[in-house]
Protein backbone atom coordinates (compact mmCIF):
# COMPACT_ATOMS: atom_id res chain seq x y z
CA UNK A 1 0.00 0.00 0.00
CA UNK A 2 0.78 3.53 -0.86
CA UNK A 3 0.95 6.46 1.05
CA UNK A 4 -2.26 7.93 1.85
CA UNK A 5 -3.29 10.83 0.03
CA UNK A 6 -3.91 14.32 1.77
CA UNK A 7 -7.43 15.79 1.94
CA UNK A 8 -7.40 19.33 1.07
CA UNK A 9 -10.52 21.38 1.55
CA UNK A 10 -12.11 23.13 -1.43
CA UNK A 11 -15.11 25.08 -1.89
CA UNK A 12 -17.63 24.38 -4.74
CA UNK A 13 -20.38 26.55 -6.06
CA UNK A 14 -22.26 25.04 -8.71
CA UNK A 15 -25.30 26.43 -8.16
CA UNK A 16 -24.32 30.05 -8.94
CA UNK A 17 -26.18 31.89 -11.96
CA UNK A 18 -22.14 32.21 -13.32
CA UNK A 19 -20.60 30.00 -15.73
CA UNK A 20 -16.74 30.43 -17.07
CA UNK A 21 -15.78 29.55 -20.55
CA UNK A 22 -11.98 29.17 -19.73
CA UNK A 23 -9.55 30.31 -22.80
CA UNK A 24 -6.76 27.68 -23.67
CA UNK A 25 -4.30 30.86 -23.23
CA UNK A 26 -3.35 32.88 -20.69
CA UNK A 27 -3.66 36.12 -23.16
CA UNK A 28 -6.83 37.47 -23.48
CA UNK A 29 -5.98 37.90 -27.22
CA UNK A 30 -5.75 34.09 -27.69
CA UNK A 31 -9.56 32.42 -27.18
CA UNK A 32 -9.64 29.00 -27.37
CA UNK A 33 -12.18 26.83 -25.34
CA UNK A 34 -11.01 24.50 -23.24
CA UNK A 35 -14.24 23.78 -20.98
CA UNK A 36 -16.97 25.42 -19.16
CA UNK A 37 -16.24 25.81 -15.09
CA UNK A 38 -17.91 27.08 -12.29
CA UNK A 39 -16.48 29.05 -9.56
CA UNK A 40 -14.11 27.11 -7.09
CA UNK A 41 -11.18 26.60 -5.03
CA UNK A 42 -9.20 26.09 -2.15
CA UNK A 43 -10.49 27.01 1.31
CA UNK A 44 -6.97 29.18 3.04
CA UNK A 45 -5.61 27.87 6.52
CA UNK A 46 -8.11 29.66 9.47
CA UNK A 47 -10.68 30.74 6.48
CA UNK A 48 -14.65 29.63 6.68
CA UNK A 49 -15.78 27.32 3.73
CA UNK A 50 -18.52 29.98 3.28
CA UNK A 51 -15.39 32.81 3.21
CA UNK A 52 -13.78 30.79 0.42
CA UNK A 53 -16.83 30.54 -1.31
CA UNK A 54 -17.41 34.20 -1.76
CA UNK A 55 -13.79 34.66 -2.02
CA UNK A 56 -13.30 32.61 -4.77
CA UNK A 57 -17.09 33.73 -6.73
CA UNK A 58 -15.44 37.26 -6.63
CA UNK A 59 -11.84 36.60 -7.43
CA UNK A 60 -13.15 34.23 -10.82
CA UNK A 61 -15.92 36.27 -11.67
CA UNK A 62 -14.44 40.09 -11.39
CA UNK A 63 -17.68 40.51 -9.57
CA UNK A 64 -18.28 41.85 -6.01
CA UNK A 65 -21.21 41.55 -4.67
CA UNK A 66 -22.34 37.59 -4.22
CA UNK A 67 -24.26 36.36 -1.36
CA UNK A 68 -24.87 32.76 -0.03
CA UNK A 69 -28.32 31.46 -0.44
CA UNK A 70 -28.00 28.22 1.21
CA UNK A 71 -25.26 25.51 2.07
CA UNK A 72 -25.97 22.57 -0.24
CA UNK A 73 -24.01 20.02 1.00
CA UNK A 74 -20.34 18.06 1.39
CA UNK A 75 -18.21 15.45 -0.49
CA UNK A 76 -15.34 14.28 -1.29
CA UNK A 77 -14.04 13.92 -4.54
CA UNK A 78 -10.58 11.37 -5.58
CA UNK A 79 -9.07 13.98 -8.01
CA UNK A 80 -6.52 11.48 -9.35
CA UNK A 81 -4.88 11.26 -12.11
CA UNK A 82 -4.52 14.48 -11.71
CA UNK A 83 -3.10 15.57 -8.75
CA UNK A 84 -2.39 12.85 -5.59
CA UNK A 85 -5.22 14.01 -3.33
CA UNK A 86 -8.90 13.83 -2.08
CA UNK A 87 -10.90 16.97 -2.33
CA UNK A 88 -13.39 17.43 0.70
CA UNK A 89 -15.89 19.97 -0.90
CA UNK A 90 -18.39 22.21 0.43
CA UNK A 91 -20.92 23.14 -1.90
CA UNK A 92 -22.97 26.15 -1.68
CA UNK A 93 -25.63 27.99 -4.06
CA UNK A 94 -24.83 31.68 -4.14
CA UNK A 95 -26.57 34.36 -5.49
CA UNK A 96 -26.05 37.95 -7.32
CA UNK A 97 -27.03 41.07 -5.52
CA UNK A 98 -26.09 43.35 -8.26
CA UNK A 99 -27.16 43.34 -12.28
CA UNK A 100 -24.35 41.80 -14.45
CA UNK A 101 -23.68 41.81 -17.98
CA UNK A 102 -24.76 38.96 -19.96
CA UNK A 103 -20.77 38.57 -21.07
CA UNK A 104 -18.11 39.85 -19.34
CA UNK A 105 -14.69 38.98 -19.41
CA UNK A 106 -12.33 38.20 -16.12
CA UNK A 107 -9.32 36.68 -15.33
CA UNK A 108 -8.30 34.84 -12.43
CA UNK A 109 -4.63 35.57 -10.89
CA UNK A 110 -4.27 33.03 -9.07
CA UNK A 111 -2.82 34.77 -5.90
CA UNK A 112 0.14 36.27 -7.96
CA UNK A 113 1.74 33.23 -7.92
CA UNK A 114 1.43 32.30 -11.87
CA UNK A 115 0.30 33.95 -14.74
CA UNK A 116 -3.40 35.18 -15.19
CA UNK A 117 -5.84 32.64 -16.63
CA UNK A 118 -8.52 34.73 -18.62
CA UNK A 119 -12.12 33.75 -18.85
CA UNK A 120 -15.60 34.88 -20.59
CA UNK A 121 -18.03 34.25 -17.92
CA UNK A 122 -21.80 34.28 -18.26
Amino acid sequence: MGAPRPVKAKSSIPATPVARVRTGSKRPSRRTEVGIQVPAGSVRPGEAPEAAALREAREETGLPDFKIVRKLGETEYDISPYRFEIQHRHVFHLELTEPTPERWMSQEDHDGEQEPTYCECF
